[in-house]
């Protein structure tokens, strides 16, 4: 067999499965290219194309099949099945201890899109609900000077991120703690990066089971009796001017949740910064118009 066809195979097996995707892809060839490189321990930004011949063992192809089939069966996104994710063609090691990572913010941060906001004195920058680490690790990347923190109320999130500091070798310039919202990270911040739980309580309810998979502390907007959503972000945006330098800025992503926010928010002035999925995912927040939604 060669690789060409497996894909196939493995594409035909998940497309019958109708399952769910959006962490790392959003179809079925996608997510088979995946699954099947892993699999054969080739690189995963590979040209399946330039490798579409690639021979393939009696026991290469078992063993695909065999992970296609926990895929199938176990309804874990594919990350959680191979212990990895990228952003920004930067791996991160990934398990159900933290969601999958998969922030717009990531976008932002490669491409320099929130530079206009920061200056030479930029060297506090806060990954608030950090997760596997990966929003707080390429931070450091997008910005030799800072000094980071990145926070989070789950230790087992902060154990995965852990892992991925120390993968990136940035232990001397990421600090990791446990924190509760602001509360253990009053900083001042030049910079706060958030991407919280957000999602409304309908939309919880309809979760499909690899979404399930995740934590429901790192996805659950409503954690204070809300259904909106938007329970952490009232917090957050109460406590951030305190904890803001002057021109500091918080830049929070809501994913498909704007029109719960802009309801929660009718009067804050918010940025909209353009994302490969448009600009309703991720909105930039300064300290005055923070400051005047007091």
């Amino acid at each position: 067999m060669i690789l060409k066809d497996l894909l196939a195979q493995a594409s035909q097996r998940l497309e019958a499965a109708q399952l769910a995707y959006g962490h790392g892809t959003t179809n079925a060839q996608d997510e088979a290219a995946w699954l099947v490189l892993w699999q054969l321990g080739l690189p995963l930004d590979s040209d399946v194309d330039t490798l579409a011949r690639h021979a393939v063992t009696m026991d290469q192809h078992a063993a695909v099949l065999a992970l296609v089939q926990r895929r199938i069966d176990t309804r874990e996104p594919a990350a959680y099945l191979t212990g990895e994710a990228w952003l920004q063609g930067v791996p991160f090691h990934v398990d159900r201890r933290a969601i999958v990572p998969r922030s717009f913010i990531a976008e932002l941060l490669a491409e320099g899109s929130i530079d206009p906001w920061l200056d030479d004195t930029t060297r506090d920058v806060l990954d608030l609900c950090t997760g596997n680490g990966s929003l707080a690790v390429l931070a450091a990347m997008a910005y030799p000077e800072v000094r980071v923190t990145g926070a989070d109320i789950s230790a087992d999130a902060l154990d995965v991120a852990r892992i991925n500091v120390d993968r990136h070798g940035l232990q001397q310039r990421i600090q990791l703690i446990e924190s509760d919202g602001l509360s253990a990270c009053p900083g001042p911040w030049d910079l706060i990066l958030c991407n919280p739980p957000y999602v409304n309580a309908q939309s919880m309810a309809a979760l499909p089971p690899e979404y399930r998979a995740e934590p429901g502390l790192a996805l659950d907007g409503n954690t204070a009796g809300g259904t909106d959503g938007m329970d952490f972000v009232r917090t957050l945006l109460r406590d951030a001017p305190a904890c803001l330098k002057r021109g500091g800025v918080l830049v929070l992503e809501i994913g498909n949740e704007r029109e719960h926010f802009e309801a929660a928010f009718p009067q804050l002035e918010a940025i909209w910064l353009e994302t490969s999925s448009g600009d309703d995912q991720v909105l930039l927040l300064t300290l005055e118009s923070l400051l005047n939604l007091k």
